[in-house]
């Protein structure tokens, strides 16, 4: 007799994963703390190109399964050439991404299966900032970031409304842009 055992999945999620590693975790909190890296490295004029690869977890040194290289640029009108997102359109991706990834890890857990989820994120700035033209009165980053995420599945609205907010208090990026995150900056010359 041959028992075949099944991977569950539920929105794309492999809930039993999911499951073992919220009790490993629970287990040994230090599985919790990872340190994800980019390097990045100036092309020409307001063009950058980061990498994306390696990163610790769970107590050991990781990679990726291949290498992510994004390129980041500004429009022509900002003196750019245009040939990759501006870095602050980087953030509304990775809110967006954030959100989304845990709607779907939330719903899977609670058993509700989604049907669509689609955001659009809107981030408002002013440049006098950036171009250091407002004598310190207006911010360099977004005055406001809005998200508008559509969702359908088959639970009611209460139920996925839920879980989008259950999402933002989970979701990393969120936090980042939220909250005051100290950065260090070290400068090594020659």
């Amino acid at each position: 007799m041959t028992v075949t055992t099944q991977n569950p999945r539920l929105n794309g999620v492999d809930t039993a994963t999911l499951f073992a590693t919220l009790d490993a975790v629970k287990a040994d909190n230090e599985l919790a703390t990872f340190q994800f890296r980019a390097t990045n490295d100036w092309v020409n004029g307001n063009q950058s190109r980061s990498s994306l690869l390696g990163f610790f977890g769970a107590r050991q040194e990781m990679q990726h399964r291949a290498e992510t290289v994004v390129v980041s640029d500004h429009p022509k009108v900002l003196a750019g050439e245009d040939n990759g997102p501006a870095p602050v359109e980087y953030l509304l991706h990775g809110i967006a991404a954030c959100l989304t990834a845990g709607l779907a890890n939330i719903a899977a857990a609670r058993g509700v299966r989604l049907t669509r989820v689609s955001s659009t994120v809107e981030g408002d700035i002013n440049l006098l900032g950036v171009l250091g033209l407002s004598h310190g009165s207006v911010r360099n980053g977004y005055e406001q970031i809005r998200v508008t995420v559509h969702i359908e599945g088959d639970a009611d609205d209460e139920t996925l409304r839920e879980l989008v907010q259950q999402s933002r208090r989970r979701s990393a990026v969120y936090d980042v842009l939220t909250n005051a995150t100290p950065v260090a900056i070290d400068v090594v010359t020659g």
